[in-house]
């Protein structure tokens, strides 16, 4: 069983109950805890505050393993200070608690030299919980790559939307990243790994790779021209942050702090954890499969992320449980709902039967049109309309859409295979109300890609009203007759 807590989460180890300390957002601790991420049903979930000793012993009794995930990004000046803090309490009420032992995911630095801010507190972190009295293990990694990874939503966004930008000149600084799923290989057999003595271990991928050059290999991989980049050695961090807030759904202060601890070259020095801990079977991901990995689950829609509404200014909509509130991409949606007299069993009957020979209930020529653009560029066009006319299954192809998710009654969502500069999904969910009505909600969503995913967005904008408001009203119509 697993335990959470600031929220503390703990999972089996071999030796017994093991607990995660990671960051959860504040303000969802009382009223929205992690109920809906596919995890929820195997952890005890604990509320807990490193400003509260106590709280924090309660998540720690009966306990064998602590993993303290816990890291700020915050642009104030204090968050040092809140962070040796936090990993003092942590480690005091470990200790009263009898934890067995401590694994800390830090950051890879240089052993001597200048450091930034951050990579300077997670040092000192680490070095606490080292020297807290309980066997510690700290691993200290680079660039972690895989969706929701600050360092590589950065890289995601700045190729995907910049053909040409300026970069300061830490973009020639050598850094060696690390695949997540080689970050979780090494956090899950940390618990158990050899441990004559507290101490760091540096983990890195098989790449030593350039700041430029993972900019220019992700192009690569996501099909993007090669990359223009311009370096100024007058462009700093702070302004650079500003930059990368302006283009990216990155805030400035996180941009600035990312880029602060860039300046500094991440290289693994020692290999050590080879002795406690066998690399993964086949040996670490490299960068270009683990870029491709992470672009894999985020083309699928396999991964949770911030979502943003219609709106020009993509003024944030509520994050999935998971998220952090600078994961994923600014994805654009249209929202709408509306109260059907019919009862949830017609209404999804019509919303099941869409497309192929009943059409999409708006506009058809607005359909038709697009349909046969679609075929012009080498798209599926609507040609392939739809195996039956009445049921759906995951996975099957409907026109130029593909059913990525179906929930009956509650939840139709399909994914969009035709030519678009993006990704794109349409959603129904449906909630029946005491009345013997319906309320339909209908989301269509945008996951621009670069520039002209952008354009493309806004340029469909004044036609949204027509279809997607004509498209609920004749689906509460035709539900309702």
């Amino acid at each position: 069983m697993s335990r959470c807590c600031d929220w503390a989460c703990a999972a089996c180890s071999t030796r017994g109950r093991t607990a995660w300390v990671a960051n959860w957002p504040a303000s969802d601790l009382s009223t929205h805890p992690p109920r809906d991420v596919p995890w929820a049903a195997d952890v005890e979930v604990m509320r807990g505050d490193l400003n509260d000793p106590a709280s924090l012993e309660a998540a720690c009794r009966d306990v064998d393993v602590v993993y303290y995930l816990v890291h700020s990004m915050a642009g104030g000046g204090d968050f040092a200070d809140a962070e040796q803090r936090g990993a003092k309490n942590l480690a005091a009420a470990a200790r009263r608690a009898g934890v067995g032992r401590i694994v800390y995911l830090g950051g890879l630095h240089p052993a001597t030299g200048h450091l930034s801010t951050h990579l300077r507190s997670r040092q000192q972190v680490g070095q606490i919980l080292i020297d807290s009295g309980i066997p510690a293990l700290v691993l200290q990694a680079g660039v972690v790559i895989g969706s929701g990874s600050a360092s590589f939503e950065m890289i995601r966004h700045l190729a995907d939307r910049l053909p040409v930008m300026t970069t300061p000149r830490w973009v020639n600084n050598r850094i060696q990243p690390i695949a997540i799923r080689d970050v979780l290989h090494y956090l899950v057999a940390a618990a158990t790994a050899p441990l004559p003595r507290s101490r760091t271990f540096d983990i890195g991928g098989p790449d030593v790779l350039r700041y430029g050059e993972m900019l220019q290999v992700y192009a690569d991989v996501a099909g993007l021209l090669r990359r223009r980049i311009l370096v100024l050695p007058v462009l700093t961090p702070t302004l650079a942050g500003l930059w990368i807030g302006l283009v990216t759904p990155i805030p400035p202060s996180l941009g600035r702090a990312l880029i602060e601890s860039l300046r500094t070259e991440a290289i693994v020095t020692e290999h050590d954890i080879d002795d406690v801990i066998s690399p993964p079977e086949g040996g670490t991901t490299g960068y270009r499969e683990a870029v491709a990995l992470a672009l894999a689950r985020i083309e699928n829609g396999e991964v949770e992320t911030t979502w943003a509404n219609a709106s020009p200014t993509a003024a944030p909509a509520d994050p999935l449980p998971s998220d952090p509130s600078w994961a994923g991409d600014v994805v654009h949606t249209d929202d709408r709902s509306l109260v059907c007299d019919a009862p949830i069993e017609r209404v999804w009957q019509v919303v099941e039967g869409i497309g192929g020979e009943h059409g999409w209930y708006s506009f058809p020529l607005a359909w038709t049109v697009r349909g046969w653009l679609d075929r012009l560029t080498g798209g599926v066009g609507l040609a392939r309309g739809r195996r039956d006319p009445h049921v759906l299954y995951t996975g099957e192809a409907l026109d130029f859409w593909r059913v990525e998710r179906i929930e009956r009654p509650r939840l139709l969502r399909l994914r969009a295979e035709m030519r678009t500069p993006g990704g794109a999904w349409l959603q129904w969910e449906l909630e029946p109300r005491p009345d013997g009505t319906t309320l339909l909600r209908q989301r269509a969503i945008f996951f621009p890609k670069g520039l002209a995913g952008q354009l493309y967005w806004y340029a469909l904008v004044p036609f949204h009203g027509i279809i997607f408001t004509g498209m609920i009203a004749n689906i509460a119509g035709a539900a309702d007759r």
